[in-house]
């Protein structure tokens, strides 16, 4: 697994995107000024020396060097050992609608980046738990299968899209049913399931789903995303929204009925997701009353550095910028480099 020890240095990279829009422009701007003493053959033999190219490749060496100096800086590790660790925690699984309906921006910014804020919150807060993510939509997989990796659980997490499931609908017991079947074989560990969804348009029997899910000693707590209100679902990369097949827009609103009837299926709670962190408090509290077992986890112990692998490129690119003029040396006339 790789780490970066100090991860907020990725910050620069603010000020190098712009540092690289600057150059872009500063050579289109030479370029126009260039144009206009004439013809451009005319310009290249008044002034033999001048390489666009040249100060182009310049740039590039300049803004790739920066960029890994700022990996080099953020410390990158790799774990090179492994250790069991054992912790008094429970099972955790959550299923997150990723429907196109999660897209709608009545809850800001969006159903769907309110329930990332969410689980990313509560994934802090499960340092002695194990967790897994479900998505689903008309259908159900797992994206990540229970782990003490929280880093790779926020990772997995923030590449939840609609467009990673084709069908489309809230398939809430397929999502259930999938939950149970991928918790561990270990029954005296404790097991819950955390569903979050706007709980419109379901297409099966999910009370069924959470019945069974009961059975087997699954706690399910649901949290709802959305407003009664509702809002219009925008199409991904466009400006337009989603309309019905008689040009009207669709509407969707969070149906807290089903939601509610889930979570008392399951004797769990309903939580209307208002913030996030008032939302990921009160369900902190819930799994607080679970009763924790123990768990084994395999962590790393030990972490290489491996940020010379970054910075020793970076020196380089900066040495080789020196020697690299931004005009064709006379002497050197004859030796092209990068096609100029």
């Amino acid at each position: 697994m790789i780490r970066f020890l100090y991860p907020y240095f990725f910050f620069l990279f603010i000020p190098i995107a712009f540092l690289g829009l600057f150059s872009f422009f500063r050579i289109l701007r030479l370029r126009r000024i260039i144009k206009q003493f004439g013809d451009s053959a005319l310009v290249k033999d008044l002034m033999p020396d001048l390489s666009f190219k040249r100060k182009v490749v310049k740039d590039i060496i300049v803004v790739s060097s920066l960029v890994l100096m700022t990996i080099a800086l953020a410390r990158p590790q790799m774990g090179s050992k492994t250790e069991k660790v054992k912790k008094e925690g429970i099972e955790v699984i959550i299923c997150m609608d990723i429907s196109n309906s999660m897209l709608s921006d009545d809850v800001k910014p969006s159903r769907l980046e309110r329930a990332k804020g969410i689980v990313s919150k509560l994934v802090d807060n499960l340092s002695n738990d194990k967790v897994g993510l479900i998505l689903f939509a008309g259908d159900a997989f797992v994206q990540l299968p229970i782990t003490s990796d929280f880093v790779s659980a926020k990772m997995f997490l923030s590449t939840a899209t609609p467009d990673l499931i084709a069908a489309q609908g809230t398939a809430i017991g397929k999502a259930v049913n999938l939950a149970v079947r991928s918790f561990t074989s270990n029954e005296a560990v404790k097991k819950t399931i955390i569903l979050i969804t706007d709980g419109e348009n379901h297409e099966d029997d999910a009370l069924k789903a959470v019945k069974e899910a009961k059975d087997k000693g699954v706690l399910v707590n649901v949290i709802g995303v959305g407003t009664p209100q509702g809002g219009p679902i925008p199409l991904e990369g466009s400006q337009k929204y989603l309309l019905d097949e008689n040009g009207q827009m669709v509407i969707t609103k969070i149906n807290e009925v089903m939601a509610q009837e889930i979570a008392q299926e399951s004797g769990g709670v309903y939580i209307l997701a208002n913030d996030v962190s008032t939302t990921t408090r009160i369900i902190r509290k819930e799994l607080d009353k679970i009763e924790k077992s123990e768990l084994e986890s395999t962590v790393y112990s030990a972490y290489d550095e491996k940020f010379h692998y970054f910075l020793i490129p970076a020196l380089l690119l900066l040495i080789f910028d020196v020697i690299y003029l931004d005009r064709k040396n006379r002497y050197l006339r004859g030796m092209k480099l990068f096609g100029e």
